[in-house]
């Protein structure tokens, strides 16, 4: 069969759609990236979409089977594909991507995770993930790899093979502790390209105590060996805070000399398009935001 692999909107390397490439290569099928204009010619079609904010042009749930938290949050993997390892030359990705834990500690009202996945549990490995040897980058898409009961062992395998490691959707600063700070201290940490050596934590909500917990956690971090330059946060922002606070948050953050990444909780919004836009391209450095804002907002 002639199988069509669709990714929509993936930032990274979609670990579903390798793994189903993965299971058409096994079964002597032929597996190529999605040609709309060769959309009739596919015996079968595969497509994510990651993002419920992103355009999905050629999506057909009459031709494709699709799949994605921006389509259907319950759609989910058959075990005989989710449990094989991915195929990274679909995407010529010449690293490795996967998650040592599922679920979240915690039930945040903006994240889709604790419905879809559950409580944080482990499923793998970190040898089971790095199969791509000649490679010694390991991109882990857990989304609270503290919350992790098994974290220990992971980080004593990132050890044992010497790998750099990006903890890519982020570390919750908040209940960090100090042998869990000192843990990270003691890795290659890296930012999701690999370029950099930054870790991610998010300051996302606002609400009574969590500025206290963030400075401590930031403070704990630090202590275990942790430069402030090598952190970022991300920075929810149209969630349950006002301009007010979702500037307090981004001066204090650049104050304390670390980054931040702005993320519109509704990128169709025009003050939080231009707010992201506004830090996430340093515009911030040189125009202050009531200039931006009120008047050259750049296009945006």
């Amino acid at each position: 069969m002639r199988i069509g692999i669709y990714d929509v909107d993936s930032k990274i390397p979609n670990l579903a759609l390798m793994k189903i490439a993965r299971y058409h290569l096994e079964c002597g099928d032929n597996v190529e990236m999605f040609l709309p204009l060769a959309i009739n010619s596919y015996d079968k079609i595969y497509a994510s979409k990651v993002f419920d904010y992103t355009d999905g042009l050629y999506l057909d749930d009459d031709q494709m089977q699709i799949g994605g938290t921006g389509w259907n949050k319950s759609v989910a993997l058959p075990d005989e594909i989710e449990n094989l390892q991915p195929e990274y030359s679909i995407y010529d990705y010449p690293h490795n991507i996967g998650f040592t834990m599922r679920g979240c500690r915690f039930r945040c009202k903006f994240c889709v995770v604790p419905d879809k996945e559950g409580k944080a549990h482990s499923v793998k490995t970190i040898d089971e993930i790095w199969t791509q040897r000649n490679s010694n980058f390991v991109m882990l898409l857990d989304n609270d790899f503290f919350g992790n009961p098994d974290w220990s062992d992971r980080i004593t395998e990132v050890h044992k093979h010497d790998l750099q490691v990006s903890f890519s959707q982020g570390l919750n600063i908040r209940i960090i502790t100090d042998e869990q700070a000192k843990a990270l201290a003691s890795v290659e940490f890296r930012n999701m390209s690999g370029g950099k050596k930054q870790v991610h934590f998010a300051w996302d909500q606002w609400g009574k105590g969590t500025e206290k917990l963030i400075d401590e956690g930031f403070e704990r971090v630090k202590s275990a060996g942790v430069k402030p330059y090598q952190m970022c946060f991300f920075v929810l922002v149209g969630w349950n805070t006002t301009e007010e606070q979702d500037l307090y948050r981004i001066d204090k953050l650049h104050g304390m000399g670390v980054d931040c990444f702005v993320m519109p909780f509704n990128r169709n919004e025009r003050y939080q398009k231009a707010l992201a836009r506004w830090n996430n391209r340093f515009l911030w450095r040189n125009v202050p935001w009531k200039e931006y804002k009120y008047g050259d907002w750049g296009g945006c």
